[in-house]
């Protein structure tokens, strides 16, 4: 009798056990859950946002500051060019160059020689919303199609505090100018926005290069890769191009956009016509990243649009991140 109360015990203690086994760890919600995590992929990470005029991190939208420095042995070095997120650089009268600089990511505190505006300039700048534009002064007859273009005018004559003589340099080659002065009279200036620039790999099908030349009428450039410092350093007229803060001036891409150039309407004192730089429509281009030479389409369907480039096989042309320097030159050196 005493075995099989033993017996019933033990059985009794299996039938109780058994539903504590049911619920056990390894079946429960909880566990299930905590499984499926553990076995889950890691989530994708959010891409940082970038700078559409350079393809480097930042989220902060700021307006947009575009300003005409001077492009001459009198004027160099120039001040500011380095912390300009793109850089044109324009034929002006006598096959000489001018640039246009575009400020936005990080303007530096001083910018010059601040000099006068042309007519290219204002086909540039509707891509760019309403800018502020910085310029010293322009030919009277072009003063009507600066007050209809899409700009904010901070001048020196419309913002004359901004800007200043710098002692050292002789008019008028010592103006200039104060960037936050500059932005502070043009709040409503249009932040920076997509201009069709991409950025990220290289593509296939590039051709080593360590030089690459650029002739205009009046003027040379040369530029040459640096494995050292990761970028295309510049020189004009066989000398090296200089900053005023130190360093030789440089982009991580350069892109030598081949553009019609002909004659405009406006002429100086000399009677030599300004050139009309065509930056709508269609043509080729040369991209010089990462010590490679890639040929390019550029396309820009209006002057509200901002120019796209593709490669040969119709991809897009990624930059390397960082300053882009835009070298507008006719396919063969042209005086209009």
């Amino acid at each position: 009798m005493r075995v099989h109360r033993m017996i019933a015990i033990t059985l009794a203690g299996v039938t109780v056990l058994a539903p504590a086994a049911a619920c056990s760890s390894a079946d429960s919600p909880a566990a299930g859950q905590a499984a499926q995590a553990a076995t889950a992929p890691p989530a994708t990470p959010t891409p940082e946002p970038t700078h559409p005029f350079t393809g480097l991190p930042g989220a902060a939208r700021k307006p947009v500051l575009v300003a005409k420095i001077e492009n001459t042995s009198s004027g160099k070095p120039q001040l500011g060019l380095k912390k300009a997120d793109i850089v044109y650089i324009e034929q002006v009268e006598a096959g000489l160059t001018r640039l246009m600089a575009v400020f936005s990511s990080n303007p530096p505190a001083k910018i010059g020689p601040v000099r006068s505006a042309r007519i290219s300039d204002l086909h540039l700048m509707p891509q760019f919303g309403k800018p502020a534009f910085a310029y010293s002064g322009a030919q009277t007859k072009m003063l009507p199609f600066i007050a209809e273009a899409s700009l904010i005018d901070v001048s020196d004559s419309r913002v004359p505090g901004a800007y200043f003589r710098q002692p050292g340099r002789y008019a008028p080659y010592n103006l200039f100018a104060n960037t936050k002065q500059l932005l502070a009279a043009a709040p409503k200036a249009t932040k920076e926005k997509d201009i069709g620039f991409t950025f990220g790999d290289a593509p296939e099908g590039g051709v080593p290069k360590k030089t690459f030349s650029v002739k205009y009428p009046g003027a040379r450039f040369t530029f040459g890769w640096s494995e050292t410092a990761g970028k295309w350093l510049i020189w004009q007229d066989g000398q090296k191009d200089m900053a005023a803060e130190g360093g030789q001036l440089g982009a991580p891409t350069i892109v030598v956009q081949y553009v019609k150039t002909e004659r405009s309407e406006f002429h100086d004192l000399n009677q030599s016509y300004t050139p009309l730089m065509h930056t709508t429509g269609k043509g080729k281009a040369v991209v010089l990243r990462d010590g490679q030479a890639f040929k390019a389409e550029w396309s820009r369907d209006s002057e509200k649009d901002g120019t796209v480039f593709t490669t040969a096989a119709g991809e897009p042309m990624n930059f390397a991140p960082g300053q882009v320097w835009m070298v507008l030159a006719a396919p063969k050196p042209v005086i209009p």
